[in-house]
């Protein structure tokens, strides 16, 4: 049964960050403490990004269950993500010397442009390219690895009211009816308030749910529901909109299916765009060039603004804030020890942990 008592519990804090704070500490707790429940295997990993999903719909937090060995095959192909027509030149490159046209499949678009991906994939060197007469051909100097096992999305709310309940539940719904991610949760502020469990058994029974608090020993997170696995090689549904179910709407429900090999792609682009993103990114949609930019909390670090004395979001943290000062053109010269000042090297920073993670 679902344990109200866990969030309720005097010994958790009042919510203490905003949304975007509290986004990145869970996926800061993701990264060391995946998975919540059972125990991962000795050679199992997680790789944790932030806002990535389909045009549709954007999850807060993704979580791609993977293992050493698997990253360890995927690194030949860069550190950047091969979007959706290098994945198709990647997955099926010959291992000898064959005709583009006759090696890959089908696209389903015109060949010209995977002729531009072929000659991408060169440039990024996991293909090689040859003329033979006018034919392009090509062969594989790697094999693209299987190297996602599952993909697990998170929903944060750590102010989870009646208003915020009944808009995360449809979302869900919408989640769980696809059946894009293995498993869906939802992750919210453990707190001394009463806390109503009507709100939570509003959510799918499919959706699990993370207790998050801040204790001597920094953040964690508790399950106090747990998932269910959901089907992702089977075809999903697409809720595109359903009536209100007052007595004054009589409309019918429409919705699409979403056939297997569209999720199986689409998986794998999701997975590939949190290889090169991770959930430290944060700082390429804010300003560390700022003077009063800092980072604080090694386990992040987390964004922190000198001039208002507590964390940032992302949408606080651009040229249009108040507080905005560039550095100052001698920090960045002189006797600064790091190049190009703070800014570059808080960038520096976060682009490296992302390395050292992959």
């Amino acid at each position: 049964m679902l344990s109200v008592e866990r969030l309720t519990s005097p010994r958790f804090p009042p919510p203490s960050v905003k949304e975007f704070g509290f986004e990145l500490r869970v996926c800061a707790w993701a990264e060391r403490n995946w998975p919540p429940v059972g125990v991962a295997g000795e050679d199992a990993t997680a790789l944790v990004a932030r806002q990535l999903g389909t045009k549709r719909r954007r999850w807060d937090t993704v979580v791609v269950e993977t293992t050493e060995a698997t990253l360890d095959a995927r690194a030949p192909f860069g550190e950047d993500r091969l979007d959706s027509d290098l994945l198709h030149v990647a997955r099926n490159a010959p291992a000898s010397w064959t005709y583009y046209r006759e090696a890959l499949p089908d696209p389903g678009y015109p060949w010209r442009y995977v002729r531009e991906a072929v000659h991408r994939a060169a440039d990024r060197g996991f293909v090689e390219t040859r003329k033979d007469g006018n034919r392009i051909e090509l062969r594989r100097r790697y094999r693209y690895p299987e190297w996602v096992d599952r993909i697990v999305a998170i929903e944060n709310k750590p102010d989870l009211d009646a208003s915020a309940a009944r808009v995360l539940a449809e979302q869900l719904e919408h989640d769980v009816a696809l059946g894009l991610a293995d498993e869906v949760w939802l992750a919210t502020e453990a707190t001394r308030e009463e806390f109503e469990s009507a709100l939570l058994e509003a959510m799918p029974v499919e959706v699990g749910i993370l207790a998050v608090s801040e204790g001597p020993e920094g953040w964690r997170a508790e399950p106090v529901w747990n998932p269910r696995s959901l089907s992702v090689s089977e075809p999903g549904t697409r809720i595109l909109d359903r009536p209100e179910g007052d007595e004054y709407d009589a409309s019918a429900a429409r919705f699409e299916y979403a056939d297997p090999d569209w999720k199986r792609r689409k998986r794998l682009e999701i997975a590939e765009r949190a290889y090169e993103r991770g959930w430290r990114s944060y700082a390429d949609t804010m300003r560390p060039d700022c003077r009063h930019f800092e980072v604080a909390e090694p386990t992040g670090p987390f964004p922190r603004c000198a001039a208002k004395g507590r964390e940032q979001t992302a949408a606080e943290c651009s040229a249009r804030c108040r507080s905005f000062e560039p550095e100052p053109p001698v920090w960045r010269t002189k006797e600064w020890p790091i190049d190009g000042g703070p800014g570059a090297a808080i960038t520096r920073l976060l682009a490296e942990k992302r390395r050292r993670r992959r």
